[in-house]
């Protein structure tokens, strides 16, 4: 009998510790998600901001004085 009890208890410390590292591991996912959301967001407005400025006004886009 006692090594039975023996047997479910350390199934049921495996089946804890299992669970607690698939929580840590959700738990560094949603960080990561949100982390990437926010960049999306962020190029987002930048895509914005130029298509509403039609693109124009960049020192990128402007040929040098040379030409």
């Amino acid at each position: 009998m006692n090594e039975r009890l023996d047997k479910i208890e350390e199934r049921l410390a495996f089946q804890e510790m299992s669970t607690q590292e698939l929580s840590d591991e959700i738990y560094r996912q949603q960080q990561q998600v949100d982390k990437l959301t926010g960049l999306i967001e962020r190029l987002n407005d930048k895509l914005q901001t130029l298509a509403d400025d039609g693109g124009t006004g960049s020192a990128i886009d402007e040929k040098p004085p040379h030409y």
